[in-house]
């Protein structure tokens, strides 16, 4: 068996960035890169129905071991991750930092730079005290989200096929690109992947899964300005880059995501573009209750109109568009799913803790396709930015609560 810490460095040595800008799938051709990597890993290892198509998924089966009607009654299980990164940090050229046994106090990523993990920002880094941590050195992100994900499954398969005394049903494996720019599964073929459920292992940390989540919306606002020579601007100039401040200072502040937790959901601003003549601000929208969710969109819509009431038709447009929705009305008919995977998480010596993500996961939207999809932490933090780190303990557990939940499938 691989050890899971050499299967992860290898996979983020991979630049496998996602690009929102693009209209290809996958995004990025790199991403091929890696796809292709885990596919030969993958027949090497002796899978079956190992397909790689045009679009980036990756799918593969390994047949149950389980004959008569014994192995006819258990279901077909997935697991699913991304190997995508996102494009708010570079995943180019990963210098990832190996701290043995960690002391529990601060981590230098990058002296030159002062960027410090702070235990007093971050405290749940004082709970790994005494495992091995892994970040990279403050220029790029790690990578965790979700080659941690991937690294765990494909351990979790190496110990299948290496025990065949191990009893499993039918298992099916698959690996998506694009996920971080919210099209993973724009062409994925449920029927083609054959589970009847399947998880994916892209939650955070140790002791996370969920199985409700965002309803989510992106939203462009557009602002059209009206430039005039500044000496002869008076009642004529429209300055677009202070009307499109103007609207965002009519959103609640305590809706902004650095004022929100749990089930709260937020209005957050991602990109402020433009001059005199013309901006464009573009938000995303979240929240987990539809209600709330609607509200949200109305009020972007409502903070338009007062724009274009004080300064004219068509100053700001808005377009919205829904991006997913909250997976909880999908998952929670076949809530034995959930059950199975707390029982496989106690059975690892973890402590479950149930919560709504605070985000999207591939499974959200394949939950609405038909395929009940709960998620799994991967073991990792920070996200999406140069202070991501994952314990190497972590990802050892989440591979243990993998084939603990196959084993659990098995029993009655």
């Amino acid at each position: 068996m691989e050890k899971i810490i050499d299967r992860f460095l290898r996979y983020i040595s991979f630049d496998t960035s996602s690009n929102p800008d693009s209209q290809t799938q996958p995004s990025t051709n790199k991403q091929f890169f890696l796809l292709d990597k885990l596919r030969e890993e993958l027949e090497g290892m002796g899978l079956e129905d190992v397909t790689l198509d045009q679009y980036g998924y990756l799918m593969a089966s390994i047949p149950s071991n389980i004959g008569g009607a014994e192995g006819e009654d258990i279901p077909a299980i997935g697991f699913i991750a991304h190997v995508d990164t996102s494009p708010d940090a570079s995943g180019a050229n990963i210098k990832p930092n190996i701290i043995e046994n960690y002391d529990g106090k601060d981590i230098v990523l990058n002296k030159e730079r002062n960027m410090v993990l702070k235990v007093s920002e971050f405290p749940e880094l004082a709970g790994y005290k005494g495992q091995t941590i892994i970040t990279a050195d403050g220029t790029t992100l790690l990578g965790a989200d979700d080659k941690a994900g991937v690294a765990e499954i494909m351990s979790a398969v190496e110990y299948m096929v290496t025990h065949p005394e191990f009893r499993h049903g039918e298992i099916k494996i698959g690996f998506t690109p694009d996920e971080e720019i919210g099209r993973g599964v724009d062409r994925f073929d449920v029927e083609r992947f054959g589970a009847k459920y399947a998880y994916t292992m892209d939650g955070g940390a140790i002791g996370e899964l969920e199985y409700e989540n965002f309803n989510a919306a992106s939203a462009a606002v557009r602002i059209q300005g009206r430039n005039i020579h500044p000496g002869y601007a008076k009642d004529k100039m429209l300055n677009a880059i202070l009307i499109g401040s103007e609207l965002n200072d009519m959103l609640p502040v305590w809706q902004r995501p650095e004022h929100t937790e749990g089930y709260d959901g937020f209005i957050h601003i991602i990109k402020f573009a433009g001059v005199v003549e013309e901006a464009t601000i573009n938000y995303i929208i979240r929240d987990h209750d539809m209600e709330l969710f609607e509200k949200k969109k109305r009020m972007l819509e409502e903070c338009a109109a007062f724009i274009n009431g004080k300064y004219g038709d068509g100053v700001a447009t808005v377009e919205i568009k829904d991006q997913y929705y909250n997976m909880k009305k999908e998952v929670e008919p076949h809530y034995r799913i959930i059950e199975i995977a707390v029982k496989a998480m106690e059975e690892a010596g973890i402590r479950p803790e149930i919560k709504p993500i605070r985000g999207g996961t591939d499974g959200a939207r394949l939950s609405f396709m038909g395929l009940p999809c709960p998620n799994i932490f991967a073991g990792g933090h920070n996200f999406h930015g140069k202070y991501e780190y994952v314990p190497v303990q972590s990802m050892e557990k989440a591979t243990e609560v993998i084939l603990n939940i196959i084993k659990n499938f098995t029993l009655k």
